[in-house]
């Protein structure tokens, strides 16, 4: 990985993340599929200058789909779930 940007692709703003966020300060992330939890937790703190506890990760395997008569798959994806530590906090508006 080149960049931090590269490794945290974008964060994941659901009703489920956002009760997760209020009540156990940790916020969810959408993350390149090759990181690993180090890489993740070093993204995070560069990024956002906050300090991490500890980060979960989820992978995600494709689904078949169809459209039409054709069959594919959907993407595969790696969520992070990054806990902070107390006092730190990420605003994502």
């Amino acid at each position: 990985m080149n960049n931090y940007r590269d490794i945290i692709k974008a964060p994941i703003i659901t009703e489920k993340t956002a009760s997760l966020n209020e009540n156990n300060n940790t916020i969810t992330f959408s993350v390149d599929v090759k990181a690993n939890k180090t890489q993740i937790k070093q993204a995070v703190e560069k990024i956002f200058n906050v300090e991490v506890e500890s980060v979960n990760t989820i992978n995600v395997h494709p689904r078949k789909k169809r459209v039409g008569r054709y069959p594919g798959y959907t993407n595969k994806v790696k969520k992070a779930i990054v806990k902070l530590k107390e006092g730190s906090s990420i605003e994502l508006n």
